[in-house]
């Protein structure tokens, strides 16, 4: 199994921790991430990152489809990977309606839809074959519709991309999985919890059963993992239930909130429920506090040094199985934690 660590968006200040990609890249960590919600983006700290490191691979978890037409994705891809190396890796998602409307003022579409016409023009961008042309529901590429001028051409890109990079999504419902496993190079599941590896496991097949020669030999699982090390178990849990419940309560409308669902998925309807009832009546401590341990248990590392080296016994076995490729560890992961997990697991 191999490391990352998820370096996040910013909060209301823009800092990038180099101390700790520098260590994580002194201590073999494979990769470092990036993200974006309605902060900074994420490709400008992701060429910070790639233009300070040598060796560690860096990725987008995520960018936002709508946010960027697949063009301008394939060609900011490109140029971070050629400029260092080959160490890029573009990750997207759909993110949610309400910020994807809210925000961008785009419509949000159909985010599977939208996700395999994304991917497929980016290579189609990456393969340069021959000029880009693409007649699908979301993208039209040249554009002939409403507005247009009449004198769009196809165009090939100029410059060479690498046709093998590797291209993620941010999958966790069956059908975005299953979505994922015909048309990405890999996935990164939220709050997974390595027991329950049947939540992914079907949909998987299903959609690896698309495409000839594909399965999890050559598709890549990197769970977001939070840990928090120190004797006190329930002081550790408690940052991790505050990310928890503002992710299950509050980051979607009540009918349409996918960490919800994902929550009630992994065995936790109640809680789900009464994480969101709460967190929308606006007793956000509440719905934190609805949070059960055991969830945090299952798809954490938290407590004692001792807690989670045994934790990581589970993950390690998962990881046997490609059921695990990477463990994206949180940002918020101590020094002393990082130094630890990698004694333990590379």
């Amino acid at each position: 199994m191999k490391l990352g660590l998820l370096m996040g968006y910013s909060g209301s200040d823009m800092n990038v921790a180099m101390e700790k990609v520098h260590e994580a890249e002194s201590l073999g960590f494979d990769s470092v991430w990036t993200s974006e919600a309605w902060g900074t983006d994420a490709m400008t700290p992701a060429s910070w990152i790639l233009a300070q490191t040598k060796n560690i691979k860096v990725g987008t978890a995520i960018c936002q489809m709508q946010a960027r037409t697949p063009a301008l994705a394939a060609m900011t891809a490109m140029t971070l990977n050629l400029m260092s190396g080959g160490r890029f890796i573009l990750g997207i998602g759909p993110s949610g309606p309400q910020v994807i409307e809210g925000w961008h003022g785009v419509p949000y579409g159909k985010p599977l839809k939208r996700t395999k016409e994304y991917i497929e023009i980016i290579r189609k961008i990456l393969e340069r074959k021959g000029a880009l042309e693409y007649d699908g529901e979301h993208y039209q590429i040249p554009y002939t519709g409403p507005g247009s001028t009449g004198l769009a051409k196809p165009l090939r890109s100029i410059l060479h991309g690498d046709p093998q990079m590797k291209i993620y999504s941010a999958s966790f419902s069956p059908k975005g999985v299953e979505n994922a496993a015909e048309v990405a190079d890999g996935i990164f599941p939220i709050f997974m919890s390595p027991e329950k590896y049947n939540l992914f496991g079907e949909p998987l097949e299903k959609g690896f059963a698309k495409v000839p020669g594909k399965s999890l030999q050559n598709f890549d699982m990197m769970p977001f993992v939070e840990c928090e090390m120190g004797d006190d178990l329930d002081a550790c849990r408690k940052p991790i239930k505050d990310h928890m419940g503002f992710y299950i309560g509050g980051m979607g409308a009540r009918d349409k909130n996918f960490y919800n669902d994902y929550c009630k998925n992994l065995g936790y309807e109640a809680a789900a429920v009464e994480i969101q009832d709460k967190f929308l009546s606006r007793d956000r401590e509440g719905a934190f506090a609805a949070v059960p341990d055991a969830l945090v248990d299952e798809v954490a590392l938290v407590g004692p040094k001792g807690r989670i080296k045994e934790r990581l016994q589970d993950w390690k076995a998962a990881a046997k199985e490609r059921k695990v490729d990477s463990m994206l560890l949180r940002g918020t992961t101590s020094v002393e934690a990082m130094r630890f997990i990698a004694e333990e697991v590379l």
